[in-house]
């Protein structure tokens, strides 16, 4: 049996992270990924253009490149130079072209035309990683494989000590641990909320903020009044 101390502060940290979760639920019942898109083709498609540039400028980009190329199919067709002048201010437009051009192809040749449900086939397609694969899994077919790690869910896990590293991977891990798998979509939806929100990264706004009573605000300096 373990000591009762450490049972104890166990126990603590479960109902501090089912806390923190709750708080979020109150916050942000609704919260749905940001990307505006009508099925999985368009989903993976605008992931892939927000590495780098914010979701506001990949939901001003897509309306004219799913107009152009509504299906993979007609973006396998597509020419080069076409991807790139439409997707051109996400920043990158030439790698990303390239990456869009190769996985309309491989939807097409090897999927049928049909964004696959599994980890490690969506994985293998361009532009892929396991983040992109995170989103398209948990938003298009509700599919909880892991947890998305961007730099909002990096950055305010830290502060609510829910992990202690700034690599993606093993926050993910730390996260997947700690978090009950129901939970997992969600969190990384309501988390980026929060930190547009409240949790700003320049200026947090802590005395406003509802999970302060359960943040330790690890690497913050204490708020006027704390010891």
């Amino acid at each position: 049996m373990p000591p009762k101390k450490l049972f104890n502060a166990e126990r603590n940290e479960k109902q501090r992270v089912r806390t923190i979760l709750n708080v979020l639920e109150k916050e942000f019942p609704d919260a749905v990924c940001a990307l505006t898109h009508s099925n999985p083709y368009e989903l993976v498609v605008a992931t892939i253009l927000s590495a780098q540039c914010t979701d506001r400028r990949v939901n001003l980009v897509t309306p004219a490149l799913f107009a152009r190329f509504p299906t993979p199919e007609s973006l396998a067709e597509a020419e080069l130079p076409e991807i790139e002048r439409l997707i051109q201010s996400t920043g990158f437009f030439r790698a990303k072209a390239k990456n869009l051009s190769g996985l309309a192809k491989q939807l097409v040749s090897r999927h049928q035309g049909i964004v696959p449900q599994t980890l490690d086939e969506l994985v293998q397609l361009p532009g892929v990683g396991r983040k992109t694969a995170n989103v398209v899994l948990g938003v298009a077919f509700k599919i909880a494989t892991g947890i998305v790690v961007d730099t909002h869910v990096r950055r305010i896990s830290n502060l609510l000590g829910l992990t202690a590293t700034q690599n993606v991977e093993v926050i993910e891990r730390d996260l997947m641990r700690i978090l009950p798998k129901p939970s997992w979509i969600d969190y990384s939806h309501r988390i980026i909320l929060h930190g547009r929100k409240t949790c700003i990264a320049r200026r947090p706004k802590c005395l406003e903020c509802p999970l302060l009573p359960v943040c330790p605000r690890v690497g913050l300096p204490p708020l006027i009044g704390e010891i």
